[in-house]
């Protein structure tokens, strides 16, 4: 079970984004309550390959407290030799946080009798922070922008930023357009239109304000 490249294929896109993920194998046989663990998901779990054998005990050590009643559940299943599919967390040995897909089937043998289970496991903590980060970054640009059309507003009509966010809010259901793109627009619409004597007292003002 060393040789992960058997699963650096059509798996290593389980999870789309067009990235490649780590991706490993396990088995288990239920006549020898034994578990396998490929290299890569040995690593997942913060060791060196062959340097550790998997039990049940260590395995639900690994997963995350707050998911550790799910996980039970899903190893109840692996147990049997049931099919089964779970997303959870796992904490390596380094403490650090890992978000897992895990997928796993029965294994017959060669008369069909369930002799346990084989599956995988996918690393989509990468994915995940991407995702966050992503997010995170658009709230960001959103608010920027927002604040930036509040304040135009509120040096125009002299109003208290809540009532520049009012007429910014009045304005988006008016015209069927997200606040954030309306301001967006507002801006680019307002830009290099200001009156040069407007801008002549902006600059005098800027420089000589203490």
């Amino acid at each position: 079970m060393g040789d992960d490249s058997e699963v650096h294929s059509d798996l290593d896109l389980v999870v789309g984004h067009g990235e490649p993920q780590r991706v490993g194998r396990f088995r288990y046989w239920l006549g020898e309550q034994r578990w396998e663990w490929s290299d890569a998901v040995a690593r997942m779990h913060g060791y060196e390959p062959g340097t550790v054998e998997p039990d049940t005990q260590l395995l639900l050590q690994h997963k995350h407290p707050e998911d550790r009643r799910q996980v039970a559940e899903v190893l109840d299943r692996v147990l049997q030799g049931e099919p089964f599919s779970s997303r959870h967390r796992i904490i390596d040995t380094a403490g650090q946080v890992h978000w897992v897909i895990v997928i796993g089937d029965r294994m017959l043998d060669d008369g069909g009798v369930v002799i346990g289970t084989a599956g995988f496991y996918v690393d989509v903590t990468r994915v995940l922070q991407k995702d966050v980060s992503a997010v995170v970054s658009e709230v960001a640009e959103s608010r920027a922008v927002i604040e930036q059309a509040k304040g135009v507003l509120m040096v125009a009509y002299r109003i208290s930023a809540e009532r520049a966010f009012d007429i910014l809010v009045w304005r988006s259901q008016e015209t069927n357009v997200k606040v954030r793109d309306l301001s967006a627009r507002f801006l680019a619409a307002f830009t290099g239109r200001l009156p040069t004597e407007v801008l002549s007292d902006l600059d005098h003002t800027l420089l000589t304000v203490t």
